[in-house]
Formats: structure tokens, C-alpha cells, sequence
């Protein structure tokens, strides 16, 4: 996707851009932190370079949002946690506005969300809106007024909703099932298994292991490893919302 997106953004040459990852990347079987974090540094650095703004959030948890049973909420998880640990690191790395959005508490209010719960409604795009002009002021880069968070029209009612799901949601299940479900299902074996023997914490163990040598395989320009400090990392702003 990076390969097919990113040298059409350059080609615009923007003053801001949103580089925005992480949920679709960790429902996928294929997943590996190591690729994302090479990626990411390789978009944030040629936009920057470029003299874009790079805008970064970190995401919430994928299985949380979804309602996914604790097998699948587990790992999903713990890649989502590893995703916006190299968020975080790659957007100090090239002094990025990062907005820290996971842990907000509007992210967890369905009003936010549209049906299919991983993409923003309305409301939730003009939070993030209003978090991102937040963060610019905050950088002290030149902005207008804040978004408003009126919304040009009603939400979708639940019908509304039940239609969408009858209709073009059925695909969207359809197309995830073919490409989402194996993966996610060998996820939750895995992760059964280190259930019954106790041993779930080296999961967590071997993720923290594998975020942290992605990180240390980019270096700063001095020679030192990103991944020495990628721990303390934090973010450019908060959200109000």
C-alpha cells in the first residue's frame, strides 16, 4: 500500500499530511511489526523531507472496539500496542504532531463510530478534526478557528444502520472473511493455548521483543539506535473531546 500511496502523495506536494496506521494492519495474518515500522519511517521521512507537517495518531484497541471475545481481543491488542509504540518513536524521530487518540474517552462512545465500528462517523472525524487543530496550535504553526462539532445532519438511525449491513456491510463481511478470518483465527488458537498453559506472558514478551528490534534497526543520523529510547516516547499533544 505504502509503495502504490506514497509516491503519489510526494507528487502533490503537500504542506500537511496524514499518516495514518494500524487498524487494518493488525486483523491482517500477514502482519509484522518489523515491515510496519519500516514503512512508516520510509513515508514519515520522505514527506518530511518534502516539508510536509506529518500528522500521526496512535489508534485504540481493534478488539475493544470491535467486541471481539478475549482469544481475538488478546493479540489484537498487543499489535495494536505495538504499532503506536513505533508511531510514537518515528513521529519524535522526525518531529511530527502526534496525537495521542487510544485512550480518549470518546472513543469509546458508539456516536463516534460508524456501523462497521473502525472507521469514524461524522462526529468522530470532526473530533479528530478538532484534536489535529489542537495539536498544530499547540506546535505553534499558524492555524484558524477550531472545527466546529456541529454536524451538517443527523446521525444514521439504527435502521439506517441494519440497511447498510444488509446491503454493501454483507460484502464488506464477506470480502473480510477470505482475507481477514484465517489469520484471526489462528491468532485465537495461539492464543488459547498459551491461555490453558499459563503462558500468555511470553506473547507479550516476544511482541515487546520484536517492537523493539524493528525500532532499533532505524538509527538516528549520529549512528544511535531509535529503539534505546522508544520506551519514553511521548506524544506532541492530547484531544479534548
Amino acid at each position: 500500500m505504502a509503495e502504490r500511496q506514497l509516491p503519489l502523495a510526494r507528487e502533490l506536494r503537500p504542506r500537511f499530511a496524514s499518516l495514518i496506521v494500524g487498524a487494518n494492519d493488525t486483523l491482517r495474518a500477514a502482519f509484522a511489526i518489523e515491515r510496519v515500522t519500516a514503512a512508516l519511517d520510509r513515508a514519515h521521512g520522505a514527506l518530511s523531507a518534502d516539508g510536509a507537517v506529518v500528522l500521526t495518531a496512535c489508534l485504540p484497541d481493534p478488539g475493544r472496539m470491535l467486541g471481539l471475545p478475549g482469544p481475538l481481543a488478546r493479540p489484537l491488542a498487543r499489535r495494536m500496542h505495538a504499532v503506536n509504540t513505533v508511531v510514537h518513536a518515528v513521529s519524535a524521530r522526525y518531529q511530527g504532531v502526534h496525537l495521542h487518540l487510544a485512550d480518549h474517552r470518546w472513543v469509546a462512545e458508539r456516536a463516534s463510530w460508524s456501523v462497521d465500528r473502525l472507521h469514524p462517523s461524522e462526529r468522530g472525524h470532526r473530533l479528530l478534526a478538532r484534536g489535529f487543530h489542537t495539536a498544530l496550535a499547540a506546535a505553534g504553526l499558524p492555524v484558524g478557528p477550531p472545527p466546529p462539532l456541529t454536524l451538517d445532519g443527523p446521525p444514521p438511525t439504527r435502521a439506517g444502520s441494519a440497511v447498510w449491513m444488509a446491503t454493501r456491510g454483507t460484502r464488506w463481511v464477506a470480502d473480510r472473511c477470505t482475507d481477514l478470518l484465517p489469520g484471526l483465527l489462528a491468532l485465537a488458537l495461539k492464543e488459547c493455548r498459551h491461555g490453558v498453559a499459563g503462558s500468555g506472558r511470553l506473547l507479550d514478551a516476544a511482541a515487546e521483543r520484536a517492537t523493539r528490534t524493528a525500532l532499533a534497526a532505524l538509527t538516528e543520523p549520529g549512528g544511535a539506535a531509535l529503539g534505546k529510547t522508544a520506551g519514553t516516547v511521548k506524544g506532541a499533544a492530547t484531544m479534548a473531546g
